[in-house]
């Protein structure tokens, strides 16, 4: 039992060194953050206490970078959409757990573990940007265009078609399809956030696996 709780001690040191690393060492290491440097657009990070979405406002670009979405039932054409958002996360926790009071004990397992991912697409009206759980944040244009062809790269599709996942959607404005990589509590939806946020220029922490660790790394070095 001693040694155990050694082990313990020693395995909760290192991933909480490994978690204040990844949070103030910048990711890409020496390149600064491009958003920041002049006049673009704004996008948006949205969080609750385990996961992050980003949300881009709907403008002629995302319509036709997305179109293909549309197909499979999501109404990004309908009147009165003005924000496209996008999160990855694992399969069975994604699909299976709409709200906190759907939580079971196998789809978090799997979270826990490895599961296949997916994609959790959704079409909203206005969003409050004043709200303490949505970040607005800078980005050129280039960038913004550089994060939606990362985006699309992310879905899994059969020739030019992304593969929509039947009957998961949690509503009518929404809808999940297959997306590439694997999930695991390390490489998760936040890394996958994070990820997206530099394809456009937005300088993030090494790893940041949870929103708080995500949003104080760009806190720390955006525009450093």
């Amino acid at each position: 039992m001693k040694l155990f709780m050694k082990g313990l001690v020693y395995t909760l040191g290192v991933v909480a060194i490994l978690t204040m690393l990844g949070t103030v060492v910048p990711r890409p290491l020496t390149t600064p953050a491009a958003a920041s440097a002049g006049a673009g657009s704004e996008i948006l990070l949205l969080a609750n206490p385990i996961h992050t979405d980003i949300a881009l406002p709907v403008d002629d670009e995302v319509r036709a970078a997305f179109a293909d979405l549309i197909p499979a039932g999501l109404p990004l054409d309908m009147p009165g959409v003005e924000y496209l958002v996008i999160g990855w996360g694992g399969r069975s926790f994604y699909i299976e757990t709409p709200t906190w009071g759907d939580i079971r004990p196998m789809p978090v397992l799997r979270a826990l573990t490895i599961d296949r991912s997916v994609l959790h697409v959704s079409v909203a009206g206005p969003i409050d940007r004043s709200h303490p759980a949505i970040r607005s944040l800078d980005i050129t244009q280039e960038g913004r265009s550089r994060l939606i062809a990362a985006m699309r790269a992310s879905f899994v599709r059969e020739g030019a078609m992304p593969v929509v996942v039947p009957g998961a959607a949690y509503g009518t404005d929404d809808a999940f399809f297959e997306a590439e990589g694997a999930f695991n509590a390390f490489l998760g939806c936040n890394t996958w956030t994070a990820a997206m946020l530099r394809a456009g220029g937005i300088r993030t922490g090494w790893w940041t696996p949870l929103p708080q660790l995500l949003d104080l790394s760009i806190d720390l070095h955006q525009g450093a």
